[in-house]
């Protein structure tokens, strides 16, 4: 007997696949992401505003995303270069900085030590704040295998899956390396496994990954870092090199090298991610029990 697949009761996942840009279609993101960023400092900027109010007044003043939905109203009233953006991510924007800062306060209401805190919402710099657009259901729809988000914003994506179930959001942003993602939560798919009758007992080595009571399913060391550990030192080499003096921006072939670095560490990230996926299906699927 087959199983069958259902999203029944399983809750929500993240399905990510890469986006190709036109250039309109990146200059169209790139504003946006300028209104957004620019929409998140003003509320930090009113978050610490209300704080030193309390602070002279006494009074316990609020900072929550009533407030601040009060105040993108106002701003995209008199400000026409903010109008003229999409007001679904910009209203995420408000959702996401209130759900930070209230993490923030919880965390220092109940006492953690600093060290675990998460920390009040910061300032994003146009340099180091890489593009980051959240879209609710009715700021985006799928036609054609493309994407459409509000704006008249066309994206086409790299469908390496199909999504279990409609989306009900999505997430368009750019990672380190300039690549641009869409990030879908959809209800997740639950497959129904096949009783084995077979128990496997793991111990994570030190000689090698995954040592098993099965000798078929014990994991060694892929050894992908040390393969990738002469390249990763050259480019190293020609960072230090060419590092410009303490205050001053860096140079082109800095970032060049700073680029080629970073993309090695994420070619080794993904092998490894991708060798350990493979090698806990493979347990899951062919035994009931895991110690």
């Amino acid at each position: 007997m087959t199983p069958v697949a259902t999203t029944e009761g399983a809750g929500h996942a993240r399905y990510s696949f890469r986006v190709r840009l036109s250039a309109t279609a990146r200059r169209a993101l790139e504003a946006e992401w300028d209104r957004c960023r620019w929409l998140w400092n003003e509320c930090v900027a009113k978050s610490k505003q209300i704080h030193q109010q309390s602070k002279e007044s006494g009074e316990k003043l609020t900072c929550g995303p009533a407030q601040l939905d009060r105040m993108l109203t106002e701003a995209r009233r008199v400000t026409p270069w903010l109008a003229a953006g999409a007001s679904v991510p910009q209203q995420q924007v408000i959702r996401d900085f209130a759900r930070s800062r209230a993490k923030a306060l919880k965390d220092i209401k109940d006492g953690l030590p600093v060290h675990r805190r998460a920390g009040m919402p910061r300032w994003k710099k146009k340099r180091e704040a890489r593009p980051s657009l959240n879209y609710t259901k009715r700021g985006f729809r799928l036609k054609d295998g493309r994407l459409h988000l509000a704006g008249q914003i066309v994206l086409r994506v790299v469908w390496s899956r199909d999504l279990p179930a409609e989306p009900s959001s999505v997430r368009v942003y750019q990672d380190t390396l300039g690549h641009w993602y869409a990030s879908f939560v959809a209800p997740a798919q639950v497959e129904p496994l096949v009783e084995t009758g077979r128990v496997l007992g793991v111990d994570w080595g030190v000689k090698e990954t995954a040592v098993t009571t099965d000798d078929a399913y014990d994991l060694p060391h892929a050894e992908h870092g040390k393969r990738a550990a002469q390249g990763l030192a050259r480019y190293q080499r020609m960072m230090a090199r060419r590092r410009s003096p303490k205050g001053r921006p860096a140079s082109k072939g800095y970032r060049k090298a700073q680029v080629q670095a970073a993309k090695l560490h994420r070619k080794v990230a993904r092998q490894r991610e991708d060798t350990s996926r493979k090698w806990a299906k493979s347990v899951m699927r062919d035994h009931d029990g895991v110690a």
